[in-house]
């Protein structure tokens, strides 16, 4: 007895393709180097303020992550409250990040706030506020909430992360080709 194959329609293969593509749009995720091509550091007399303008220039969403970098021997990050950004306080920071390749995934929608670890780098403007929207509304922090809960940050175990300039998503080509490509090897094997 031989293999007896149920013909499966050619549409099927457009409905695969249409579901993986409708897919990857929900699972793009871009990691932004915080100050473009500029490191992590105390912001030159030229441009004193790159992380005001960075941040205004960056539509940040869920998902995203924020990439931190600088000699790890120099300087560190540290996610603050709204009030100790403001006056620059570095005591008791909501997380920690000293490694030189610190990656921030932005896992819910608010206002976040950054300075540098080093004392006095704050008041020389080496700090960053981001605002993250959900849903299409911004949600602000209210006083009465408290501060909010730190998102998870994960150091660089296997050496540097590799960043291209964060005008452009890192992962949007990869994921339509590898869409397309399951779509087709799909559509082979079922037919």
């Amino acid at each position: 007895m031989g293999n007896i194959k149920t013909p499966i329609p050619k549409s099927q293969f457009w409905y695969t393709l249409l579901f993986l593509v409708s897919v990857q749009n929900k699972v793009l995720c871009n990691i932004y180097q915080v100050g473009d091509l500029d490191a992590w550091g105390i912001p030159t007399s030229s441009n004193p303020q790159i992380y005001t303008k960075w941040s205004k220039n960056h539509n940040l969403k869920i998902g995203d992550s924020l990439f931190f970098l600088y000699p790890p021997s120099q300087d560190s990050v540290i996610q603050v409250t709204g009030d100790s950004y403001n006056s620059c306080n570095l005591k008791d920071p909501i997380l920690y990040m000293n490694n030189g390749n610190s990656l921030f995934n932005i896992t819910k929608p608010g206002n976040f706030y950054f300075t540098s670890g080093v004392e006095g780098h704050c008041v020389k403007s080496q700090k960053l506020h981001i605002s993250v929207y959900g849903n299409g509304s911004f949600v602000e922090d209210s006083p009465a909430d408290g501060p909010a809960a730190p998102a998870p940050s994960y150091p660089t175990v296997f050496g540097a992360i590799p960043v291209t300039a964060s005008a452009s998503p890192l992962l949007e080509i990869p994921v339509l080709m590898f869409a397309v490509a399951a779509g087709i090897f799909m559509s082979v094997i079922v037919i």
